[in-house]
Parts: C-alpha cells; sequence; structure tokens
C-alpha cells in the first residue's frame, strides 16, 4: 500500500468512494450524489494547508483522509477537521490507521493545535479508529441530520497535537 498526497486524476476514484458513502452510509449528510465538477470544486479547497491524501492499492484508490477548515473565521486558524472515506471494497482491511497517521503527521508539521472528527452516532469503527489515536469525546448534538428517514445524532472527538 502507498499513501500519497491526492492527483487530479484520482478524482474519478475519490468521487465513487464519497458517492457510495452518500448512497449507503450516514457517514455523510450529503444526501445527493456529487458530480466530478463539485468534487473538483472540493478537491481545490485543499492544498498546501488543508492536505488530501490517498491510499492506493494496486493502482486502486483504496480510502482517502483529509483535513479541512472547522469553522471560517479566522480564530478557527489552528484547528481543523478529519475526514477519512474508505472504498467499500477495502473497509476491515486496516487502512484507516495509516491514513490517520499520515495526516495527523502532516497536521502538526503544518502547526494545527487541534483536530476535530465529526462522527455520525452508531459509526463505532470510525470510533475506535479515531480513539485509538488519542481523540475524545467531547459532546453531541442530538438528532441533528435526517437521513435515510431516521433522525441522526453527531458526535464531536477532538484531538489535542500540542
Amino acid at each position: 500500500m502507498e499513501i500519497r498526497k491526492a492527483q487530479k486524476e484520482d478524482l474519478p476514484q475519490l468521487l465513487e468512494i464519497y458517492n457510495e458513502a452518500i448512497r449507503t452510509l450516514t457517514a455523510t449528510f450529503d444526501l445527493q450524489e456529487q458530480t466530478l465538477e463539485e468534487r473538483k470544486i472540493w478537491f481545490e479547497a485543499h492544498g498546501e494547508n488543508y492536505p488530501l491524501i490517498v491510499a492506493v492499492i494496486d493502482q486502486e484508490i483504496a480510502g482517502y483522509c483529509s483535513l479541512s477548515p472547522y469553522r471560517p473565521k479566522q480564530a478557527y486558524a489552528y484547528t481543523a477537521e478529519i475526514s477519512i472515506y474508505l472504498s467499500e471494497k477495502f473497509r476491515g482491511q486496516g487502512i484507516g490507521k495509516p491514513l490517520i497517521k499520515e495526516i495527523l503527521d502532516l497536521a502538526k508539521q503544518k502547526g494545527f493545535h487541534t483536530i476535530i472528527a465529526i462522527i455520525t452516532g452508531g459509526n463505532e469503527g470510525s470510533v475506535k479508529l479515531h480513539e485509538r489515536f488519542g481523540f475524545h469525546h467531547t459532546g453531541v448534538i442530538k438528532e441533528a441530520g435526517l437521513k435515510f428517514s431516521e433522525w441522526q445524532d453527531v458526535h464531536f472527538y477532538q484531538l489535542m497535537l500540542n
């Protein structure tokens, strides 16, 4: 497995992974599949300050992990939100650990102070993965989103880097 910075050529596979999550998981609150153009805009929002990395197995994107601005106000400049999505084909194969390790190393290099993970209730695999890296539960917003005709809670997890 290779972990590297995402490239524009990866976009079709990244789109496929994300759209599968939209269709089948509560990990994202997007309800409509995205287009390649929408994902290009998302891709361009990542860059030097907010990295986007991929795990590649046999020339196939197995998953990706990214940092994004937590909130747009300037006081949040040293806080980032982490996201991770794995291809259905590669879930449960230990790919999440090296992706999160690498993105957290990059976050430290970039001088971030705290990383926030927002995890939908019931996603125990994601909770365990983040807790393995020292994320702590800091709160929950009950019934924050309606997906698959059910109200979904969102749990906030935080990792202090400094």
